[in-house]
């Protein structure tokens, strides 16, 4: 019975590696141009998967598996099945868009989609170091060769080179932190790891000059200031397409291994860690909004907009443990959590609106290109528009609901410090809301550059049109997404 149970745990991540070998042979009979048979079989399979850690989560239920090093409980489960949802949905407003750039001659995207979500799911379910780096390794390598997927485009080929020399010194970081951990308490299993450090005959410095170089290689994987140099050049340089499948789904399972390792793997350090975070949140809040004025070109201004996003995550992080307190964390933490989720679903909405407006031989990034949008197609407008007022946190959009919650959660600490951090954190997001008002000041008040309509095949459409009022419903109704990851965050830390 335990063995069975040790399974089903990982029955997810069975079902999505063995449809992703069988789809990746059945592509190679498959003749159509838009690979509508592989688009399919990838889409039912997703489904399915999400359907099961939805219903997995919904048990509240914690599974050990392959000999304690894997993880199932609520939180994990939430956060593969909203990154499962991602992939879809990228998958859906990518499709058109890779076809008319012949990046469908063979099923790579949808395959290697598939790869890069089961290094998600291991990241996401990893308790062990080596099993989250191992993740960490499927998601990134996927990910290189989905950036560099236009072979005959040289920006994007310079994109996948500079993501792939950078991510290799990122993982550096964290494999040589996580070595030094290994050293210092013993172990590589992160409940043993935690143990060691309670106990205090590990030597701290070793410790947290260890801890010093895992933060380094999650700054990287989130994105943040002054790990961001790969962010503005692969958002911009990478098809559009994939800049979705980098800037959506990882996100939540960057946010997983930071609760992995640094919450439950490292908690008593809490005051070190806490103090790092909060540098990489006041740096990627100051740069992030700052140098997004100054873009011209929609994708970098969303690259740089990312980066400003992820420091109110890293502020929510921080937040959690005061005074060697830990009643704070479960509040601090689903914060973060509720941001992330929230981040990732008006990301797939505003870079949906980006991909529509392309064209077969036409890239439609550039700020200008949105001039007049809403005399050419009202509804997109209006869908930029909410995502646009989500990530500058204008009520009543999910986003400023996001924003509130971890600005809650820094005051309710009563910490001057946090306090302090609360109002920088304000004074940094009216900077935001220029450049995010910018661009729907040129859409409504405008003229537009060309007559030309904007069509999009149905199921884009009806995805994107969903999408979009998810946006805006969240936010009227936040409660239910609120209290769904309380409770995880809850069940992770009783776990």
């Amino acid at each position: 019975m335990t063995e069975l149970l040790s399974w089903i745990a990982v029955y997810p991540e069975i079902i999505l590696l063995g449809m992703a070998c069988c789809i990746t042979l059945l592509d190679l009979g498959v003749k159509s141009r838009q690979r509508t048979l592989t688009y399919v079989l990838t889409l039912l399979t997703l489904g399915v998967v999400a359907a099961l850690q939805a219903m997995y989560a919904s048990s509240g239920a914690t599974l050990y598996s392959v000999s304690n090093m894997v993880i199932s409980d609520p939180m994990g489960n939430w956060l593969k099945c909203f990154a499962t949802i991602a992939v879809m949905v990228t998958l859906v407003y990518g499709r058109p868009y890779a076809a008319d750039r012949d990046m469908l001659r063979g099923g790579e995207m949808f395959t290697l989609s598939m790869f890069a979500l089961l290094g998600m799911f291991v990241m996401i379910s990893g308790n062990n170091f080596l099993i989250i780096y191992m993740g960490l390794e499927l998601l990134t390598l996927s990910s290189y060769a989905l950036v560099a997927l236009r072979r005959d485009n040289g920006t994007a080929t310079e994109a996948a080179m500079k993501y792939f020399v950078l991510g290799a010194m990122a993982s550096g970081f964290l494999l040589y932190g996580m070595s030094m951990m290994y050293g210092a308490t013993g172990s590589l299993d992160i409940n043993t790891v935690l143990q060691s450090i309670n106990s205090g005959r590990v030597n701290h410095d070793v410790l947290v000059f260890g801890l010093v170089f895992i933060v380094a290689g999650l700054a990287f994987k989130l994105g943040v200031v002054p790990f961001h140099m790969w962010i503005p050049d692969v958002y911009q340089g990478a098809p559009t397409a994939v800049t979705l499948l980098i800037g959506g789904a990882p996100k939540l399972a960057a946010f997983a291994i930071v609760i992995r390792l640094l919450v439950e793997g490292m908690l008593p350090l809490a005051i070190d860690w806490q103090q790092m975070l909060m540098l990489l949140a006041i740096g990627s809040l100051l740069v992030g909004n700052l140098a997004a004025l100054m873009q011209t070109n929609l994708k970098r201004m969303l690259a740089f907009s990312t980066i400003s996003q992820m420091g109110f995550v890293l502020l929510g992080l921080m937040s959690g443990v005061v005074n060697g307190n830990t009643l704070s964390t479960a509040n601090a933490y689903s914060s973060s959590m509720f941001y992330v989720v929230t981040y990732v679903l008006t990301t797939l909405a505003s870079f949906g609106v980006i991909l529509l407006m392309a064209r077969d031989g036409f890239e439609s990034e550039e700020i200008t290109d949105f001039a007049g949008l809403n005399q050419r197609s009202p509804l997109y407008a209006a869908i930029m528009a909410i995502c646009m007022f989500s990530l500058a946190g204008i009520p009543p959009m999910v986003g400023f609901y996001a924003k509130l919650s971890v600005l809650q959660a820094l005051v309710a600490s009563g910490q001057t410090l946090h306090i302090g951090l609360a109002i920088f954190a304000v004074m940094m997001s009216l900077i935001g809301a220029f450049y995010y008002l910018r661009l729907v000041k040129l859409m409504y008040f405008d003229e537009p550059i060309t007559a030309s309509t904007v069509s999009a095949p149905t199921d884009v459409r009806v995805v994107l049109t969903i999408n979009g009022a998810l946006v805006l419903i969240l936010g009227l109704v936040p409660g239910g997404l609120m209290s769904l990851c309380a409770q995880a965050i809850v069940q992770m830390l009783g776990s």
